[in-house]
């Protein structure tokens, strides 16, 4: 148990690690590039890992248009949320994508036939509440590229109901398709898109490292689901507002104001409460709720956060 909350822990430190990265690299570099970087740093990382536990079968799936949707989400929530770096601070940005377990409630009953309780709908509408008042005018994120935030959280919650619909397939085979989309389409596109753009070593070395954490902190997401139950990880995931704030300030300068830590709270402590209601007892859930919430967990962690990453 101690083990699964270090590499969780890891996995948090990873990925706000990679949120920093690509918010220093899009101020001076091609945001496809950077993009890029993310993608195919992950898929070297995981697709021995993927091949390692799930065999050399590891990448079939009964499902491939599924996957390739859900993948096809994640590569356009990554756009928006590193295109919104360029533009916003780093901890209200990091706020804002923590939106996604709130709306996937929203849209769990259109596309998963889920009827989700009266204690579900509140947190719902306590998250809205918080982004009014993180992008309320006048603030550090009050900025047409918030926009692109709010269409990345958007992304990011179909990535997730999508990913609860694929709860029959290995959680390797789901891990491997995240990134399929975002590295072969990236890949051909590559020469036409970046082929004036140079780096020197110093930003080579980063577009490394930024695939080194996106692909070690999903690895460690699913190393950490495979020794500990969802409903005790998913809630140490918001930590990771504390390592984007810190981030914020020792790189970039940024610190929220009163009126934007309180929005970020709120919108925090909303996506907290629906985790928290994962660890009632099994008997006080409906069966297809005790289904499907626990177990898209454990294999949503394929994806970002949630842990939430773009």
């Amino acid at each position: 148990m101690h083990r699964a909350i270090l590499l969780f822990l890891l996995a948090g430190l990873c990925l706000s690690s990679l949120d920093a990265t690509a918010k220093y690299l899009v101020r001076d570099h091609a945001l496809f590039l950077v993009v890029w970087a993310r993608y195919a740093g992950q898929m070297l990382v995981v697709t021995p890992f993927a091949w390692q536990r799930g065999g050399p079968a590891f990448w079939r799936t009964q499902r491939l248009g599924m996957q390739l949707l859900r993948s096809a989400f994640l590569l356009v929530a990554t756009f928006c949320f590193f295109g919104g770096l360029r533009y916003l601070p780093l901890a209200e940005a990091s706020a804002i994508i923590f939106l996604t377990p709130v709306l996937v409630v929203v849209l769990s009953g259109p596309l998963l036939g889920e009827r989700p309780d009266r204690t579900r709908w509140i947190a719902v509408i306590t998250g809205f509440v918080g982004i009014m008042i993180l992008v309320r005018p006048g603030s550090a994120i009050f900025h047409p590229a918030a926009l692109l935030l709010v269409v990345a959280a958007v992304c990011n919650a179909l990535f997730f109901v999508i990913t609860r619909k694929l709860v029959d397939e290995s959680a390797y085979t789901t891990l491997f398709y995240s990134a399929l989309v975002g590295t072969v389409g990236l890949s051909l596109a590559l020469p036409w898109e970046v082929g004036d753009s140079s780096a020197g070593w110093r930003e080579a070395l980063m577009l490394m490292l930024l695939g080194l954490l996106a692909g070690f902190g999903h690895w460690f997401v699913i190393g950490a689901y495979r020794l500990a139950p969802a409903s005790l990880l998913t809630p140490l995931a918001y930590l990771q507002i504390i390592w984007a704030t810190s981030y914020g300030y020792l790189i970039f300068g940024q610190l929220p104001d009163r009126w934007s830590a309180l929005g970020m709270t709120i919108v925090v402590g909303s996506g907290l409460w629906l985790a928290l209601q994962e660890r009632r007892p099994s008997s006080e859930r409906g069966p297809r709720e005790r289904s499907e919430w626990g177990r898209a967990s454990a294999s949503g962690g394929s994806g970002r956060r949630s842990t939430s990453d773009p």
